[in-house]
Formats: C-alpha cells, sequence, structure tokens
C-alpha cells in the first residue's frame, strides 16, 4: 500500500527490492534489462547482489527517492531527483521497475530495480511526475533569482542617478 504524509509532498510504497547494479549509460529500456541479467547471474564480490529482492519502503518526495529496509526503516539507499536520469517499467516483465541515478560522489551510474504486482505503473509514473515538479520548482527559484539579481541591478542604477542627482543640487545651491 502506499502512505502520503501530513503536507502531501510525500509518499511511500512498499515493493521488493531486487538490487542495485552499475550501468555504463544514464538511460535507456536496455539498461534496464542489462542490469536484471546482471542480477541473474550471482557475484560473491557484489554484497548489493547478495541483498537483493528484500522488501523496502520506496519513499518519494520533491527533494528525492529515499529507499529504506522495510522492518528497521534503516536507509539503505537515497537518490536526488537531480541525479535520475531515466525510469521505467521492464517491457518484458510488467512487475519489474527501475531508475538510473547518476552516483553524487563519482562518475559512475547505478541502476536500482524494485517489483511490485500492482503499484509498478503507478511509481514510474509518480517518479516522473516528482521529477516534473522538481524541475519546474528549480527553474521558479532559478527565475526568481533572475528577477531579484535584476532588481538589485536596477536598485545599484536608480542610487547612483539620485547621487548624481543630489550633487548637481548641492552644485548649485552653493553657486
Amino acid at each position: 500500500m502506499s502512505d502520503t504524509s501530513e503536507d502531501d509532498n510525500e509518499i511511500s510504497f512498499q515493493v521488493k527490492f531486487l538490487g542495485r547494479v552499475e550501468v555504463v549509460r544514464p538511460d535507456g529500456l536496455q539498461i534496464l534489462d542489462e542490469a536484471v541479467e546482471s542480477l541473474k547471474t550471482p557475484d560473491k564480490h557484489s554484497s548489493e547482489k547478495a541483498a537483493k529482492k528484500s522488501k523496502v519502503y520506496l519513499f518519494l518526495s520533491l527533494s528525492g527517492i529515499d529507499i529504506l529496509e522495510n522492518k528497521t526503516k534503516f536507509l539503505l539507499y537515497t537518490c536526488p531527483l537531480s541525479t535520475i536520469s531515466f525510469c521505467a517499467i521492464l517491457p518484458s516483465s510488467p512487475k519489474v521497475f527501475g531508475f538510473v541515478a547518476r552516483h553524487p560522489a563519482a562518475d559512475m551510474y547505478h541502476c536500482y530495480l524494485f517489483q511490485s504486482k500492482t503499484f509498478s505503473h503507478v511509481l514510474v509514473s509518480v517518479i516522473g511526475d516528482a521529477f516534473r515538479a522538481s524541475k519546474k520548482e528549480e527553474s521558479v527559484r532559478g527565475g526568481r533569482d533572475l528577477i531579484v539579481e535584476a532588481l538589485r541591478h536596477k536598485n545599484k542604477m536608480l542610487q547612483r542617478e539620485n547621487a548624481e542627482l543630489r550633487k548637481r543640487l548641492q552644485d548649485r545651491l552653493t553657486d
């Protein structure tokens, strides 16, 4: 099921976490296919593959996606929306969905894969909506910053003009 917080800016879903895989490209359905195939082949060196198929809470907000362990609510991964480049349902398996996110500190991408019997389509749609809302908010904030900067510039120009007019007035009064 899903839970919504009081301010309706956050939502969580309980899903099955299939795993996290490093990928070479930031987008494309082929990346999802390759990531799923990679999870199927056992790798004794990867802790991410060992921790797969556990229930987690996928917590979505306008700032990002948090993946929390089901019972302890321990934060496993956090992905700011600005790092997410792709999100889709696996065409060959409609219950499986995933997203690709850039690692915040390294120049690499990871594909996070999940399974949900009922929420796959909803989650992909909600992640897309959150991403668009986040970009729109960023753009509005960026637009406000430009307006503020323009007003500061205009204020400086008017202050200079005012100082010049005062000086001229002072010069005329002293003459």
